[in-house]
């Protein structure tokens, strides 16, 4: 079968506690907020969730009472790269709620097509560090992992805004950028596609890693290169879904992910693997617990 349910007994169930001061919600395909007190960093959100047909031959609208419902708040949005499951809803998040949208000139390039004014748009070429409302946030040059058949999908740039609604092709993936985000003490790296550089994470230490899954397989000793150069205390799985189901439906695996082998991959490192279901939440240990877990 092209198409399976994931394993349920797999997923981690983070109930709140008095001691979680940072919470990590999962939206699926590279998604996911990260907040603590009133900061809110939303990575790659993606929430409209188009079909396979819709994707390949209509404009790619974005669903704006979805984004609004599932993003209510933000006061960074950061983008990894511009293919469409990682670009598509961003500038309207960042257009309801005020933040502001950070990512390569090739992403910012698409928030303008969508009429984000350009003072809520920040470009960066990664190595710089932005400070956002108590949050430090830093681009890490990368690369696009290759995917299906030992390719890159849509490779190439945006030098300039693309038509709104876009389509499918308009999205080349530009500059790819993993982000080091400091909120609060707690140190979140996240890399939305399989590839890392490595003297790009030399100085850089992660207690949570959000890992890409698909494409693994083509990136030789990709977790071990994860591991030993920022020595996190989690890695949660990320885009490991089949992005063309409706929100809100049950979650499905994307052709050629091996999951539970994924995690059992992070676990023999001797990291804690955390695998999310879509819309699932990590409530993380307070920053007393998350020292003594750093010392350990």
């Amino acid at each position: 079968m092209l198409f399976r349910r994931p394993n349920p007994d797999i997923f981690i169930k983070s109930s709140p506690s008095s001691e979680s001061e940072w919470r990590l919600r999962y939206h699926g395909a590279a998604g996911f907020t990260l907040s603590a007190n009133q900061t809110t960093v939303v990575l790659d959100p993606f929430v409209t969730r188009p079909g396979l047909i819709s994707t390949a031959f209509r404009r790619l609208s974005p669903n704006l009472e979805r984004i609004e419902g599932a993003f209510p708040r933000a006061d960074a949005v950061l983008v990894g790269h511009a293919h469409h499951d990682h670009v598509l809803d961003a500038p309207h998040v960042a257009a309801h709620t005020g933040a502001t949208f950070i990512g390569s000139s090739d992403a910012a390039n698409v928030a303008r097509a969508a009429g984000l004014p350009e003072r809520q748009i920040r470009e960066t070429a990664g190595r710089e560090n932005i400070e956002i409302k108590g949050a430090t946030i830093r681009g890490i040059p990368s690369a696009h992992g290759r995917v299906y058949f030992g390719r890159v999908t849509l490779p190439g740039s945006i030098p300039a805004p693309p038509s709104w609604p876009p389509r499918l092709w308009d999205l080349r993936h530009g500059q790819v950028l993993n982000w080091h985000v400091d909120l609060g003490g707690l140190r979140v790296v996240h890399i939305d596609s399989a590839e890392v550089f490595e003297h790009e994470l030399a100085g850089l230490q992660a207690d949570v890693v959000c890992l890409c899954a698909i494409g693994r397989r083509y990136r030789p000793d990709y977790v071990q290169t994860v591991v030993r150069n920022l020595r996190p205390r989690w890695i949660v799985p990320c885009h490991w879904d089949w992005f063309f189901t409706p929100f809100g439906a049950p979650s499905k695996l994307l052709p050629g992910v091996d999951l539970e082998g994924f995690i059992a991959e992070i676990e023999a490192t001797g990291v804690d693997a955390v695998p999310l279901d879509l819309g699932d939440e990590f409530h993380i240990p307070g920053s007393h617990d998350l020292r003594r877990l750093s010392s350990d």
